[in-house]
């Protein structure tokens, strides 16, 4: 079959399921992400279609997200957090739906800025790639220190960052022992859901149990939907003012070229940045929101196609995270040797590909959220079981553990999950601290440790 039609419909399929995904709050973008895109990848689909899915994957959860955000006043995923404040004071007036309106409608905005602009600087620093390839060890030791400092946990992550790298190298070697070769898949699977594994585990202990349970189901009140467009398919510039429209291209523009710095803290600062020079609450509010939801789309793009195209190492946030499987999916995409989307397309490609995901994704997921999240945010409270959802991850997981080392790596998984979720959960070992461990680890330990 044709690659660009294999890439269509992986995109629609992304678009489809992660539209459905995003309705559902707390639906962590890691968690999600890896073991879907793995999935793609080891089922052998060419690298262009892989691109293409998960960028139809990465813009339909984000668009969707918003609908928990504005109209239950829930996080729809770790990214929506920054934009509580203003979806409450939105929901408080009434108007939650127009608070819903003005993300969306922003998303789809910074989505399409973000993917030339990102590209463009990407092409720039490939040539400096030679070098972060090289020295890959140290750089990730060094990352792993800087975002550990910022991170909720700061000394915490900093202290633990070699006695882990010693955790993931003693467990790689108990496993090389025993197949013959090491794990790679296995770990960073366990690192993705580690927090959600935690929870399980929690609720299995009778003392720990008391730290999630709830004693009364939580109540939402849902503003009745008012459409103000006519047809299906609103247009995004009629939905959001013109300054609005101008502080979401401008902000989406800036984040795209960026790599470094974290999504979430990139939402937050925006956010504020353009909301601190309006005037009255409801402007600032609306504002803010469409700025905020194109921020995260632009710098999702952004953080995975800069490291991509430039360095094909996993030097961002999102390449640690939610990216992982673009980098790192052995035995079809390796970082050592390298071998991965990076060297098997070129930046045309990107850019085409690219295009097809985050086209497919406006055209599913954008019209779906403007004209049915009260619709669907009903269906999913009445009728859609959180912990079920988070039993078909588990089980995702696992059979993709087994798939790369049977029994052994599904226990490493497992192993990696209850080390690192704990860590993240009590500690705030942040998953991108430990990611970072994780590809240093080899580094940390015959350098540093010289073992």
């Amino acid at each position: 079959m044709d690659v660009l039609l294999i890439s269509i419909l992986l995109a629609v399929v992304a678009g489809i399921i992660f539209t459905a995904i995003g309705l559902i709050s707390g639906s962590d973008e890691t968690a999600v992400l890896v073991p879907a895109t793995l999935i793609v990848v080891l089922l052998g689909a060419p690298p262009e279609a892989v691109f293409a899915f998960f960028m139809s994957a990465v813009l339909s959860k984000h668009l969707t997200h918003a609908i928990p955000t504005a109209l239950m006043g829930v996080p729809g995923d770790t990214t929506a957090a920054p934009m509580l404040d203003h979806a409450n004071f939105m929901r408080r007036i009434g108007l939650p739906h127009i608070a819903l309106r003005k993300m969306i409608s922003g998303g789809v905005i910074g989505a399409f800025i973000a993917l030339p602009v990102s590209l463009a600087f990407a092409v720039f620093l490939s040539q400096f790639g030679e070098f972060f390839q090289e020295n890959a060890g140290i750089i990730f030791t060094l990352a792993a220190v800087l975002i550990g400092y910022f991170s909720k946990g700061r000394w915490a992550s900093i202290i633990l960052i070699i006695p882990l790298a010693l955790v993931i190298q003693g467990l790689n070697l108990v496993s090389t022992t025993i197949l013959g070769t090491g794990l790679s898949i296995s770990f960073f699977l366990g690192i993705a859901i580690g927090p959600m594994f935690t929870d399980i585990l929690l609720a299995s202990s009778a003392s720990g149990r008391l730290m999630i349970q709830r004693q009364q189901p939580n109540e939402y009140k849902l503003a009745p939907e008012k459409k103000s467009w006519s047809g299906y398919f609103p247009n995004p510039f009629k939905v959001l003012t013109k300054k609005q429209a101008a502080s979401v291209g401008g902000t989406s523009f800036l984040s795209s070229l960026t790599f470094a710095l974290s999504p979430v803290g990139m939402t937050a600062l925006m956010g504020e940045i353009i909301g601190s020079r309006v005037k009255g609450q409801y402007k600032k509010s609306t504002t803010s929101l469409s700025t905020m939801n194109g921020v995260t789309e632009s710098t999702y793009i952004a953080e995975t196609i800069i490291p991509l195209v430039a360095f094909g190492i996993p030097l961002s946030p999102v390449a640690i995270g939610p990216a992982q499987a673009l980098f790192n999916a052995p035995p079809v995409f390796t970082t050592e040797p390298l071998h991965n989307l990076h060297t098997l397309m070129e930046p045309m490609d990107f850019l085409l590909y690219g295009l097809i995901g985050i086209i497919v994704a406006a055209v599913i997921a954008y019209p779906f959220s403007m004209n049915f999240a009260r619709k669907a945010t009903v269906l999913v409270l009445k009728h859609i079981n959180q912990e079920a959802i988070i039993a078909m991850f588990i089980g995702v997981v696992t059979l993709l553990a087994f798939y790369e080392g049977g029994l052994v790596s599904v226990t490493v998984t497992f192993a990696m999950a209850m080390v690192g979720g704990l860590l993240n959960r009590f500690l705030g070992v942040g998953i991108g601290v430990q990611f970072m461990i994780f590809y240093g680890s080899n580094w940390i330990v015959t350098t540093l440790l010289g073992m």
